[in-house]
């Protein structure tokens, strides 16, 4: 069932707008069933581990300040053909790039500030929902 589940995160920017309420909507009108969900804060180095594959990157640090700047809520969501569809619902990472309708194009501040994070293939959406769920804590 692993490719019929996608990892997501609300981002900083968007959990301190209020914007939280309005994306989950979004989830929830674009098919997905929410399996898991909490309200948490990134440590950095919680922040340093889970983006690790960036390390090397130039933008890295400031990820990892960005993502520990604030509470985010992350989730798990399910669907068929769910990493695919999410990450057309939420759009591009450029929100100035992204389609009209789509979280990103609503709701992003920047490129950097994006509103949400969306997992890139069915391997890392496994791997990033683990980071932060247990198999107890998802229904």
């Amino acid at each position: 069932m692993a490719n019929n589940r996608t990892f997501t995160m609300i981002k900083p920017e968007a959990v301190a707008k209020g914007y939280t309420g309005a994306i989950l909507d979004r989830m929830v009108q674009g098919g997905f069933r929410i399996v898991a969900m909490k309200k948490t804060q990134l440590s950095k180095a919680e922040a340093g581990t889970f983006y690790e594959v960036h390390a090397e990157r130039p933008f890295y640090g400031e990820l990892v300040d960005y993502m520990s700047s604030g509470p985010i809520v992350a989730a798990i969501l399910e669907k068929d053909n769910a990493v695919t569809d999410f990450r057309t619902l939420i759009g591009s990472t450029d929100p100035t790039e992204a389609a009209e309708g789509t979280i990103r194009k609503d709701f992003a501040e920047s490129k950097a500030q994006n509103a949400v994070h969306g997992s890139d293939s069915d391997e890392n959406a496994q791997i990033e929902g683990s980071y932060f769920f247990s198999g107890r804590e998802m229904y």
